[in-house]
């Protein structure tokens, strides 16, 4: 599965990370390890206090074609993005399975992984975890901060999965996210799980059409109202 095992919140680069955010944090002091993290964690938790966090509706789409089923609460974290970490990439993932394996899966709170959203052979496309919320999907914690997933049904090695109805159901989709929160329609900004650092997967594959999808994508963002 493209997501499978990616569900530790971790990555060599958010040590990195943190240490840019001490600077701010600050008192002067260089502060490592673990007293570091959980400093710079509750610097971004001030949206916590009361009358701060964004009012949440149970079941509520940030894509509104979507048809919502929630991932399992182990599979993601609550944030309040982007006011907390700013959202400035797409993941492109393939399930290696059907679209019920990847609901079964991301439903499962054994799995430690999933996605924001999964999109059928059809082009129908399931909301599971919150766009404001952080999923574990890029096996990679900075990764995870600033982006949000999107499972594709389907197998890396079979061409004909991809079909027609998921790369513009898809397409639509993405553009939808890119145009919400202001990211780039470009390879920069959107891009495989393969192509995030430290990762160990290869999804979408070979055979994921990424000239064909950028093309609809660029389309749907020109068209969306």
């Amino acid at each position: 599965m493209g997501s499978e095992s990616s569900g530790a919140d971790q990555s060599d680069g958010s040590s990195r990370r943190v240490g840019r955010r001490a600077v701010l944090l600050g008192g002067g002091a260089a502060v490592i390890g673990a007293a570091v993290l959980a400093r710079d964690e509750l610097a971004r938790a001030w949206w916590r206090l009361p009358g701060m966090e964004k009012k949440r509706v149970e079941g509520e789409l940030d894509h509104r074609a979507a048809e919502w089923t929630s991932a399992a609460r182990a599979n993601w974290r609550r944030a309040d993005r982007p006011d907390d970490y700013r959202i400035d990439r797409v993941v492109i993932h393939v399930v290696q399975g059907s679209y019920a394996t990847a609901l079964k899966v991301f439903k499962n709170p054994g799995h430690g992984a999933a996605t924001h959203y999964v999109v059928r052979k059809d082009g129908h496309v399931a909301q599971m975890i919150r766009e404001l919320d952080v999923a574990f999907h890029a096996g990679n914690r900075d990764m995870n901060e600033r982006s949000i997933g999107i499972e594709h049904e389907g197998f890396v090695h079979r061409p004909q999965d991809f079909t027609a109805a998921m790369y513009a159901g898809s397409a639509r989709l993405t553009a939808d996210i890119c145009a919400r929160h202001g990211i780039p329609v470009d390879r920069e900004h959107i891009i495989g799980h393969v192509e995030v650092e430290g990762t160990d997967h290869t999804d979408p594959g070979p055979h994921w059409d990424w000239d064909r999808y950028m093309k609809l994508v660029r389309e749907a963002s020109r068209t969306r109202v």
